[in-house]
């Protein structure tokens, strides 16, 4: 469950494609088709302020993405039968602080975070009631760093799993609630990734692109998605499907560039940027907190996904 194209290969990349290279369904319901995000590079910036082409635009990209990572199921919340007709569009963002984003001064009529919470939660219980799954994975309560549709997608992620499973099927009860991630890093993790940007194999993988790209401050103030890593429920291997994510990645060339993988033993296995122009890791193990859910007992985890004991 994400806010916006690009998400779910930034966030949830090695979890979808294992879980699919593994055989297994998996389903992204995505709930703004990102109208109002900035777009990277000349070739595409006639798109950026024009919603609907940027709409269509990047409705394309999460197609491509999707495929890279042998993902075949998914759909946008407001297609999902319930409630009013209305279309939930990006609301947008500003930065309050480092690393913080917050509400914009203006935000737009339809914007997801106005939608009624039961009403989105509702279309959403209806695919996690006919889909039946053993996981749901959104973001942590603050929304990675406090994005407003980042927030929102987690409060209705929440309420639709309560929904659900308050009218399950009572012929199947195993599979009345599934079990809840929230996507996180571990800090340690994460700041280990942050130094390893450093490094010369970066500079040279990038090569003249490293001059016009800003580096992050691993001591600075780190974002909500930093937990500390005794708080870490779950675990993904992603240099098996390394290739899948980057490939995902870079199919949304209107939100990431300088994508690049990186080999050793570095603290992280590839890196990228966003429209900001700072680069970020992909650390090599993609991690997870238990949310409020089942318990997981009888989930059969693929090969390369893991619980932390």
């Amino acid at each position: 469950m994400h806010a916006h194209p690009d998400d779910e290969s930034l966030a949830t990349g090695a979890l979808l494609a294992t879980w699919a290279a593994a055989g297994r369904p998996v389903t992204v319901v995505t709930c703004t088709r990102g109208e109002r995000g900035e777009v990277i590079g000349a070739r595409l910036a006639h798109l950026e302020g024009d919603g609907p082409a940027l709409a269509e635009h990047r409705d394309h990209e999460l197609g491509a993405a999707l495929a890279a990572l042998g993902v075949r199921d998914r759909g946008y919340l407001d297609t999902i039968p319930g409630g009013t007709d209305q279309r939930f569009e990006d609301s947008g963002m500003a930065w309050v602080g480092t690393g913080r984003a917050g509400l914009p001064d203006e935000v737009p009529d339809g914007a997801f975070v106005g939608v009624g919470l039961e009403e989105a939660a509702e279309r959403l219980a209806r695919v996690i009631r006919s889909r039946r799954p053993d996981v749901v994975v959104t973001y942590e309560p603050d929304g990675g760093y406090g994005h407003p549709d980042h927030v929102r997608t987690h409060e209705v992620t929440q309420w639709a799993v309560d929904f659900a499973a308050s009218r399950h099927d009572h012929a199947s009860p195993a599979h009345a609630v599934p079990v809840v991630l929230w996507s996180v890093q571990g800090r340690l993790a994460l700041q280990r990734g942050l130094r390893a940007l450093r490094d010369d194999a970066v500079v040279a993988a990038l090569g003249s692109l490293h001059a016009d790209l800003g580096l992050p401050d691993p001591a600075g103030e780190l974002p909500s998605v930093a937990v500390p890593d005794d708080e870490i429920d779950v675990e993904v291997d992603v240099l098996p499907v390394r290739d899948r994510v980057l490939n995902a990645l870079r199919a949304h060339a209107t939100q990431v560039q300088a994508i690049r993988a990186i080999d050793g033993d570095r603290g992280l296995v590839a890196c990228y940027a966003l429209s900001n122009r700072v680069l970020a890791p992909v650390l090599p193990t993609e991690t997870y907190r238990r949310g409020t859910g089942g318990s997981g007992a009888d989930v059969v985890w693929p090969a390369g996904v893991r619980p932390v004991t």
